[in-house]
C-alpha cells in the first residue's frame, strides 16, 4: 500500500517559493538517476507535505499529490524524475550562463518536474481538481515505471479527464505518440567449413534480400485527428555467425517499426509481416501508441488556454500509458527534445518560465 506517512527529513530541502529556474537546477543537482531516485523523492514529498490543499501518497520513489476540491473535472500534471546515467564529461552540477541552464536533467526532464512542483504550490484553489504525480524509472525497462505500477495497483490515483505529460517540446503541445514494436527476421541456411562453402548456404547473405526490402521501402506520413505522423521502419541490429571458420546457418535482422497512432499493434505487425513476407518474422516487443484526442472539451480549453503551436508526438512516450487508462494526454514541458542524454543537455530559462506561467493561465 502507498504509503501517507510523513517522511524523514531530506537530504537537501527544496525551497518552492524559489523562481522555477532556481528550483530546476536544484532539482538537477540531487542525481536521481534511475533506481536511485530516493533522495529526490524525498526532496520532493517533504517539499509537499506542508501544503494543506494536497493529500500525499508515496508509492516507492513515486510521488503523488492531489486536491479534493469537488471540482467538476479533474486533470494529472505528470513527470519521471529520474534521469539517464551521468559520463565523463561533467554532466552536474549545472551552471547557468548567457540565458541557458546546463546540465543532466535540464531537458529531460527536470525543468518539467520544476514547473509541477512551483504550480502544485502556487495554484491553491484551481479551477479544476489536480494530481501531480512524480514518478520513478521512466528511463529503463518498462517493468519498473512508477507510473506503470501505479496503474497497476492503484488505478484510482490516475483517474483524470485529461492529463498532460511535462516531457520535453521545445514549448510546444505534442499530441499523443506513436506505437512501437520490434521484430526479428531470421533467415536459415545451413552449416559448413568455410574453405567447403559449397557444402552449405550462408543465412547471412540471405539477409541481403531484408536489408534490400528495408531499402526500398517507402514509410507513410499519417494524419490522426488533424495532427502528421511520420512512421519509420528501420533495421536496429544483425546478428549470425558463430566462429571465423563456419559457414553461418542461421541470421537474424532487427526491425523497428514506430507507426502512427491509427493502428494498434496487431495491425502494425501484420504490415510488417506483410513487407517481410517469406521470411521468419517474430514479434519482440511492442507498445501501442496513443491518438492525440484534440477534439475531446478538455485538451482544446488546454490548446486555447496556452496559444502555442500544436504538433505529433514522433517518439513514444508515457502518454501511451494514460490513454490505455481511458485518460486522454498530450506532451508540454521546456526543453529541446533533441537535447536529451546528451552530455551538452542544456535549456534556456525563458523555457521554464514560459512553461510554469503557460499552466498558470491554464489553471487560473
Amino acid at each position: 500500500m502507498p504509503s501517507t506517512q510523513p517522511p524523514a527529513a531530506p537530504a537537501v530541502a527544496l525551497d518552492l517559493s524559489s523562481d522555477v529556474t532556481t528550483l530546476t537546477a536544484a532539482i538537477c543537482d540531487i542525481e536521481s538517476v534511475s533506481q536511485d531516485e530516493a533522495p529526490l523523492a524525498d526532496a520532493i514529498e517533504a517539499a509537499l507535505r506542508p501544503l494543506t490543499h494536497l493529500e500525499v501518497v508515496r508509492d516507492g520513489n513515486t510521488v503523488v499529490a492531489r486536491t479534493s476540491l469537488g471540482r467538476d473535472e479533474r486533470v494529472v500534471l505528470a513527470g519521471h524524475i529520474d534521469t539517464v546515467p551521468l559520463t565523463g564529461v561533467p554532466n552536474l552540477p549545472t551552471r547557468q550562463a548567457d540565458g541557458v541552464l546546463w546540465g543532466r536533467g535540464t531537458v529531460d526532464m527536470k525543468g518539467g518536474v520544476a514547473v509541477m512542483l512551483r504550480v502544485a504550490a502556487e495554484v491553491s484553489e484551481p479551477d479544476r481538481d489536480l494530481t501531480f504525480l512524480f514518478y520513478e524509472c521512466e528511463e529503463i525497462d518498462g517493468r519498473f515505471n512508477g507510473l506503470a505500477r501505479l496503474a497497476e495497483t492503484s488505478p484510482e490515483l490516475l483517474a483524470a479527464d485529461f492529463a498532460v505529460l511535462l516531457e520535453p517540446t521545445d514549448g510546444a503541445i505534442e499530441g499523443g505518440c506513436k506505437g512501437t514494436l520490434r521484430v526479428d527476421v531470421v533467415t536459415t541456411g545451413v552449416a559448413a567449413h568455410s574453405a567447403r562453402p559449397w557444402k552449405g548456404h550462408n543465412a547471412i547473405h540471405d539477409a541481403g534480400a531484408v536489408l534490400g526490402r528495408l531499402t526500398a521501402y517507402e514509410a507513410e506520413t499519417i494524419t490522426v485527428d488533424g495532427l502528421d505522423y511520420h512512421e519509420a521502419l528501420q533495421a536496429v541490429g544483425i546478428s549470425g555467425g558463430i566462429a571465423g571458420n563456419v559457414i553461418p546457418d542461421r541470421c537474424t535482422v532487427t526491425v523497428n517499426y514506430r507507426y502512427a497512432p491509427d493502428k494498434d499493434t496487431e495491425a502494425a505487425f501484420a504490415h510488417v509481416r506483410q513487407v517481410f513476407d517469406g521470411f521468419d518474422v517474430t514479434l519482440a516487443d511492442a507498445a501501442d501508441g496513443a491518438r492525440p484526442g484534440l477534439h475531446l472539451p478538455a485538451a482544446q480549453a488546454f490548446v486555447e488556454a496556452l496559444g502555442v503551436p500544436v504538433n505529433a508526438k514522433e517518439g513514444w512516450t508515457d502518454v501511451a500509458r494514460f490513454t490505455a487508462l481511458g485518460v486522454p494526454a498530450v506532451n508540454f514541458g521546456p526543453g529541446d527534445p533533441n537535447l536529451a542524454h546528451m552530455d551538452d543537455e542544456a535549456c534556456p530559462v525563458e523555457q521554464y518560465v514560459a512553461a510554469e506561467a503557460a499552466l498558470l493561465r491554464w489553471l487560473g
